[in-house]
């Protein structure tokens, strides 16, 4: 038989086994990336990254406490299974029902981006939420109802605390908190990103793809990444009153440029363009090939060779979707740490 003191000695070396587990996963959280990927645009000098403040975000994405009525929660509008991006419609729903004026872009890889909405008129990641938040036809709450609702919950209250001490919870700390979460939402694991590793090939009609999308695509969806971050007018009908850009800067110049999202996990985000018109890749590419408008800020991109828009072939554009599929993430959309 094992004597008691033997047995005491064996429950507290499992505890502090179990204990220096529990220390070297938090030492192993953070933010991962592959080598080719260029360095964050958002650092973590001020909102320094943890598990607990990731998984306090984590619990605020999907809490619909952050609306007026508590029916509508970030995630309600950016669903994991479409990369974050809404459910494939049009535009977005928000509380009572009202139906926004713009696609739900989806959401990865935000660590890299130096601004954020169509219209580029955040330029801070940590800003980023208050705009869905106030939205009247989003979440239409106020940020000191928010934050008085967050200091009113017993729970919150204490994860708040053991994250950034012991003080009131304010509107920096929630800002902090999704930060946290929405930074590591990174997509990295396509079948792409598994070719740049050398891990597998592409097939005949993909490795044309992406030698087509390189002449002819990517100064805008430039690799890794695949956008530049850039505001851009791409020759789309006017349609409604939505200015874009000019809409942030009241320049003139600016009018119906919006920016250039990235293409990673495209097949499953449609529709696609700020207003969700085209429901299709099919369509995107008809767009640039033969459709596109001719108006006073379309890129310069658009009008070399003597033509409005980029000359593709049928060939060509079954091609270029081949390729652009090999950059869905299942990984990503399936990863539960990023998961209620």
């Amino acid at each position: 038989m094992i004597s008691h003191k033997i047995k005491l000695l064996l429950v507290l070396i499992l505890v502090w086994g179990t204990s220096c587990q529990k220390d070297q996963d938090k030492s192993d959280f953070g933010l991962t990336y592959p080598a080719y990927f260029p360095e964050p645009h958002y650092k973590f000098d001020k909102n320094i990254l943890t598990k607990e403040g990731f998984e306090l975000g984590r619990s605020l994405f999907f809490d619909p406490i952050l609306s007026l009525d508590s029916t509508i929660s970030c995630a309600s509008c950016h669903a994991q299974s479409h990369a974050f991006a809404d459910h494939n419609t049009r535009m977005s729903f928000g509380v009572e029902g009202k139906m926004g004026s713009r696609n739900s872009p989806a959401m990865f890889n935000l660590v890299w981006q130096p601004i954020f909405m169509w219209d580029g008129g955040i330029n801070h990641i940590e800003i980023m939420p208050l705009a869905p938040i106030t939205e009247e036809v989003e979440m239409a709450e106020t940020m000191k109802n928010v934050i008085t609702k967050l200091n009113n919950h017993p729970k919150y209250v204490q994860r708040f605390r053991s994250v950034f001490g012991e003080k009131p919870i304010e509107s920096q700390q929630l800002f902090y908190a999704l930060a946290q979460y929405i930074t590591m939402l990174v997509s990295d694991d396509s079948k792409y990103d598994q070719y740049r590793k050398g891990k597998t090939n592409l097939t005949v009609d993909e490795e044309d793809g992406l030698q087509i999308f390189k002449a002819k695509c990517a100064s805008c969806h430039t690799e890794p990444l695949f956008t530049d971050f850039s505001l851009r007018n791409n020759g789309l009908e006017i349609i409604g009153e939505d200015l874009g850009h000019g809409r942030i800067t009241l320049e003139e110049k600016d009018n119906y440029k919006f920016k250039v999202p990235s293409l990673r996990n495209v097949a499953l985000t449609y529709p696609y363009m700020h207003d969700g018109r085209f429901r299709t890749l099919e369509q995107v590419l008809n767009h640039y090939d033969n459709g596109m408008i001719l108006h006073q800020n379309i890129d310069e991109q658009f009008t070399k060779n003597n033509r409005i828009g980029i000359a593709l072939s049928d060939v060509e554009k079954q091609n270029i979707i081949a390729f652009l599929h090999t950059l869905t993430d299942y990984t990503f959309i399936s990863n539960p740490i990023f998961s209620e």
